[in-house]
C-alpha cells in the first residue's frame, strides 16, 4: 500500500479525487504509482456499477461525487457490460516530471 505521504483520511480523499478525474475526463497523466494504486479502485466500481441496481448506484453515490457517480453508472458502465474485467490501461511515457524525476503515466479505460 502507497501512502503517498499522507494520513490515512488525506489519502483516502486524495484517492477519490484521483477516481472523480479519471471518470470525468476518461484518461488523466499521472505518476505512475498513483496510476498503479488508482487502477483497482476504478475498476472496482465499474464492477459495481455494471450490477445496474439501485443499491450499487447508492454505493457509488457514497464513495464519488454526484457527477461521477451518474456518470460511471450510466455511461462507462454500459460499455463493458459484456466484459469480465481489465476496464482500464496504464501506458508509461518517456517524460519524467521536473522537480524530483519521477516516472508518469496515462491511465485510460480501455
Amino acid at each position: 500500500m502507497r501512502k503517498f505521504g499522507r494520513k490515512k483520511g488525506q489519502r483516502r480523499a486524495f484517492k477519490k479525487s484521483l477516481a472523480s478525474n479519471l471518470i470525468m475526463q476518461e484518461r488523466i497523466l499521472t505518476t505512475s504509482a498513483r496510476a498503479k494504486e488508482l487502477r483497482p479502485i476504478v475498476e472496482k466500481m465499474i464492477t459495481t456499477a455494471k450490477k445496474n441496481n439501485l443499491s450499487s448506484l447508492r454505493a457509488l453515490l457514497s464513495d464519488l461525487p454526484k457527477q461521477s457517480a451518474t456518470k460511471i453508472y450510466y455511461e462507462i458502465a454500459p460499455r463493458y457490460k459484456d466484459k469480465k474485467g481489465g476496464y482500464t490501461r496504464i501506458i508509461k511515457t518517456e517524460k519524467r516530471r521536473k522537480r524530483d524525476g519521477v516516472e508518469l503515466s496515462v491511465i485510460e479505460f480501455v
